[in-house]
């Protein structure tokens, strides 16, 4: 195992700036999770990772070692692609051994490690099957059992479960998370599938356009959005923002909004006037009864069984709710809702950096 340490990395195809200047730790160990927007270079930083990408400025370390100039090989990672990348002519056993066969290791070595590979990753029907004959998560396990094989310090993973439907994934994703608790190896996985993110990493690094945006814990970043971007990518549903103009007065603050509708404003920064986004998840949003909370029209409500999530309009905004309990709103219903303003966001219009928790 081996810490992977990008320091001040950059990445130019030609005079367009790719990745700018990212700075990130990987712990020994740990399960990191570059999430972000298609587009934002987090596949490209993990290539660079591999040495798949020459890297234009900055420097990468895996196990103390900058490795800028060391060829794939020469690196001691493993990777598994978003489409596999199994030789289609070889068995599962031989796809499986075939980075050890041509590191000249001998075959009772090779024959061991993929015994073992194979027990844990449940391979051991499928051996003699070649990839045509193998269903879809059969052949990502395969890929991440021809990557246990080498022992490495480092696992990267590309989107890997992007091929899969949306059952397997769920099934893959924790398959996956316990391989890594088994084998505690340093990994770092690329996804812009924020609950992927949210339910695999230990370490969260939120990209866009090339840059970090936040990392941290995938609560932490959750509960303490650095700005609007992390706020509206991480979570779903997305969390609501409603435009609006902060008021002080002594210590009452409020957030005044478009058709005469006001809520507490969250505790924290921000001056009077001060022209902000009022942010607040769809979980933490209450129904009201009587006169309490804001007059709301239902738009669509759309149950799914564990709970009912329902679109209103609160001046002209739409704003998701989530509830525990079932609801038979109609569309034009008026309903009163109530944020919890303990754990809304207050965001700097013009910046979009947080202002309060």
């Amino acid at each position: 195992m081996a810490a992977v340490e990008i320091r001040k990395v950059e990445k130019y195809f030609g005079t367009t700036p790719i990745i700018r200047g990212v700075d990130i730790d990987m712990e020994d160990g740990a399960f990191t999770v570059l999430v972000g927007p298609s587009g934002c270079g987090k596949s490209t930083l993990l290539r660079m990772i591999a040495g798949l990408e020459e890297i234009s400025g900055g420097e990468i370390l895996i196990g103390g070692r900058v490795v800028n100039n060391m060829m794939p090989k020469e690196r001691d990672i493993a990777m598994v692609f978003q489409n596999y990348a199994l030789y289609p002519h070889m068995t599962v056993r031989d796809n499986m051994s075939f980075s050890l066969m041509l590191a000249r290791q001998p075959k009772a070595l090779a024959d061991e490690r993929v015994r073992k590979a194979a027990d844990i990753l449940g391979l051991n029907d499928l051996l003699d099957r070649f990839p045509r004959q193998l269903s879809g998560g059969q052949r990502q396990r395969v890929a991440m059992g021809r990557c246990i094989v080498r022992d490495p310090q480092v696992f990267l993973f590309d989107e890997p479960l992007s091929n899969l439907d949306a059952k397997l994934r769920v099934q893959m994703r924790t398959e996956i998370r316990e391989l890594h608790q088994r084998l505690k190896t340093t990994s770092v996985y690329v996804t812009h599938d924020q609950i992927e993110a949210m339910t695999m990493a230990d370490k969260i690094v939120v990209m866009r356009d090339g840059i970090v945006e936040q990392t941290g814990s995938p609560l932490d970043v959750y509960d303490h959005p650095a700005n609007q971007f992390v706020a509206g990518f991480i979570g779903s549903p997305a969390m609501n923002f409603m435009p609006g103009v902060l008021r002080r007065s002594g210590s009452d603050s409020q957030v005044e909004f478009p058709g005469g509708v006001w809520l507490p404003a969250p505790g924290g920064g921000g001056q009077d006037g001060q022209n902000v986004i009022y942010g607040t998840r769809p979980e933490h949003i209450e129904l009201a009864t009587g006169d309490d909370g804001v007059a709301a029209e239902v738009v669509v409500v759309e149950p799914t069984g564990a709970d009912t999530q329902v679109f209103t309009k609160i001046g002209g905004v739409e704003v998701a709710s989530v509830f525990r309990d079932r609801h038979a709103f109609r569309p034009g219903e008026m309903i009163r809702l109530r944020p919890d303003p303990g754990r809304a966001h207050l965001f700097d219009a013009a910046s979009g950096m947080r202002l309060s928790a």
